[in-house]
């Protein structure tokens, strides 16, 4: 069995909930998710991710309620415990995708909107337009994706 290394642990955290970050994460949010996921059994109170992160319990408390929120993670309390445990949701990556479909369409709805506020023959308008078209197509081929890859999770 292979010997955890806390040090390369911590770095790799911090280096891919930056990336995270980069990609509209929030940071504390996303480095709480990847405690998370670096975590052996996947899951950790409060206090364990506030150790783990070097971090107050408070900054871990609205990390949480953002990635229960968005799915990422869920909240649970171990039979006669009185505290809470967070973990990363099974298919975390999955539901978050799919989660990202009524946003999609929401965008989708709002653009359409803002095509009839600009002028359906105007620049703008064609700017709208394309982006209208470009989230339908996503919430037709997303569905797709994440279908075969939950078929190729079942044959597994």
């Amino acid at each position: 069995m292979t010997e955890r290394d806390d040090e390369a642990v911590s770095k790799f955290i911090e280096r891919f909930a930056l990336m995270l970050s980069e990609g509209g994460v929030p940071r504390m949010p996303a480095r709480v998710f990847v405690g998370l996921l670096a975590s052996e059994e996947g899951q950790l109170t409060a206090g364990e991710l506030a150790e783990l992160l070097s971090v107050s319990p408070a900054a871990v408390s609205g990390a949480v309620r953002y990635l229960t929120q968005v799915h990422l993670i869920v909240r649970e309390r171990e039979p006669g415990s009185k505290r809470d445990h967070y973990r990363v949701r099974d298919g975390s990556w999955y539901e978050s995708a799919m989660d990202r479909e009524r946003l999609l369409s929401l965008w989708s709805e709002a653009l359409t909107d803002g095509v009839s506020a600009v002028g359906a023959d105007t620049r703008a308008g064609a700017r709208l337009r394309e982006s209208v078209e470009f989230f339908e197509f996503l919430r037709v081929e997303i569905p797709i994706v994440l279908d075969r890859w939950r078929a190729r999770n079942a044959a597994d």
